[in-house]
């Protein structure tokens, strides 16, 4: 019982029907999608979402620092079946608003249960059922709940802490040290010197917003990042409303657009490596000028995609530099001391706040402890089936996006693909389902291929994630145009798929 409110915070699960059809693990951005997509394909399925924090959002609630948007345009990281209307790139605040309403449109609220932690998950092959244990976060209150199917939508990372390494000194620096992922609401920089130390979307936003409440800014990088800069417009959208065309028309033209201009340019960062890094270094060059040292600053060791590109809409970030209201330093940290950070070259990074904007912690499957017939399950010992199914798992998809595309896109391909196994499953009378390898021999790696893709966060975490093969089906493949075809293709009576 809650006592402030009087209310049984337990009382909506307790009035759930069980088991439960599916059960729906966050109300982030694929979790609204996950139950939006259940409630339209399979309008007769009971299904519940459970998320940690009070309201829905995931990301968009967990990360507050200034000027926190989204790095992906928001006609493809929104959804297919719902038009964006405003600019390509978000705020915050804005992306919560749009997800509200597909809430709203589709009266998903009361399906929706929040303040609860999950904190294992129990597959019973006699009962053909997931039972979770859940926690309400403010009151201790526990429950216990059970479904057939059970779909992680939780993300990748966790949302409780970010990722800062453990530098020599932190516990003799003077000032604050703070991760952008815990920003605190009160904070006041009237005054004060803030270093941010990171090079990627989180460092490259909050620089340029953060620049008018500090005395000075300073981006510290270990090594450059490659950015794109880009207006925060799409003219076509601009021209298509002038013409009065419908926003539904609107937002998949736009949505077609960006897809194949996205496709086009991955394709060129692989084929034209030098071009495309000429060109994204050039931009660089244009908004700061040749007096500015774009070679040591802007210029990355790798090929562009290797890691994530950020966006920087409008050349903010480069505004902030060449205006004078920010600075950036490309050195290692040798040690933190009382007035600030000493650089391995020698030099004195004075400050009175650090931001640490390097990175997630990763957090594969929401630090559940998952059992099958009472064995504990180590994801990394199972193979993944497009990144969604895995080996020795029953009746259980969890949701990775892209990286290099918007994730909402995959989100919604695996909705799909849900739907369209739980239809397959009814007609067929089947209560269970796990992929399994058409080869046993299949050589297996590491769930990402470093050469293609290693940012920070994946090269520490391989060890918590599942394995892969070398065919599109057993590994994260980041084409979209390819994948939207191949998943819709997918025979559900091919036997990589055991059904019991």
């Amino acid at each position: 019982m809650n006592e402030m409110t009087g209310v049984d915070p337990g009382a909506a699960l307790d009035a759930l029907v069980q088991p439960l059809d599916v059960l729906i693990v966050g109300a982030g951005i694929s979790g609204i999608a996950a139950a939006r997509y259940l409630r339209v394909d399979r309008p007769g399925d009971s299904f519940a979402v459970l998320d940690e924090k009070e309201t829905f959002g995931g990301t968009w609630v967990t990360h507050r620092y200034p000027g926190i948007r989204s790095d992906s345009d928001l006609h493809t990281f929104g959804y297919g079946f719902k038009p964006w209307v405003g600019p390509p790139i978000a705020t915050a605040e804005e992306i919560r608003d749009y997800m509200g309403e597909v809430i709203e449109e589709n009266a998903l609220g009361p399906d929706i249960h929040y303040g609860w932690r999950i904190s294992d998950a129990a597959w019973s092959s006699e009962e053909a059922l997931w039972t979770v244990t859940a926690t309400h976060s403010a009151t201790g209150t526990e429950r216990r709940i059970s479904a057939r199917f059970l779909w992680m939508c939780q993300g990748y990372y966790r949302h409780s802490e970010g990722y800062t390494p453990d530098w020599p000194g932190m516990e003799d620096f003077a000032g604050e040290i703070i991760h952008p992922q815990t920003w605190p609401e009160d904070f006041d920089g009237t005054g004060k010197r803030l270093v941010v130390i990171g090079s990627g979307a989180t460092a490259a936003t909050l620089v340029p917003n953060v620049a008018e409440q500090v005395a000075h800014v300073t981006m510290l990088q270990r090594s450059p990042t490659y950015f794109r800069s880009e207006k925060n417009e799409i003219p076509i959208a601009a021209h298509l409303r002038k013409l009065q065309v419908d926003e539904d028309w609107i937002h998949e033209i736009v949505r077609r657009e960006i897809l194949l201009a996205s496709h086009e340019f991955t394709e060129r960062c692989f084929a034209d490596p030098e071009q495309v890094k000429t060109e994204l270094i050039g931009v660089a060059r244009r908004y700061l000028g040749e007096d500015f040292d774009v070679d040591r600053h802007f210029t990355p060791p790798y090929m562009p995609w290797r890691q994530r590109i950020a966006r920087i809409p409008d050349g903010d970030l480069y505004k902030a530099l060449s205006g004078g209201r920010a600075s950036i330093v490309t050195d290692e940290i040798e040690r933190f001391v009382p007035e600030g950070i000493r650089l391995k070259s020698g030099a004195l990074l004075e400050a009175d706040v650090v931001a640490t904007a390097t990175g997630f912690d990763l957090c594969a499957f929401g630090d559940i402890a998952f059992t099958v017939d009472g064995a504990p399950v180590d994801f990394h010992d199972t193979v993944g089936y497009r990144s969604m199914m895995f080996t020795g798992v029953p009746n259980l998809v969890w949701v990775m996006g892209y990286f290099r595309s918007s994730w909402t896109l995959r989100a919604e391909l695996v909705a799909q693909f849900v739907t369209r196994l739980l239809d397959h499953m009814q007609r067929h009378q089947k209560s269970r389902v796990e992929p399994r390898l058409r080869d046993p021999d299949m050589p297996l790696h590491d769930w990402a291929d470093l050469e293609d893709f290693n940012p920070g966060y994946l090269l520490r975490g391989q060890h918590l994630l599942p394995r892969r093969g070398e065919d599109n089906e057993w590994k994260l493949n980041q084409d979209y145009w390819t994948e939207k075809d191949e998943f819709a293709a997918i025979d559900l009576d091919d036997v990589v798929f055991a059904y019991g």
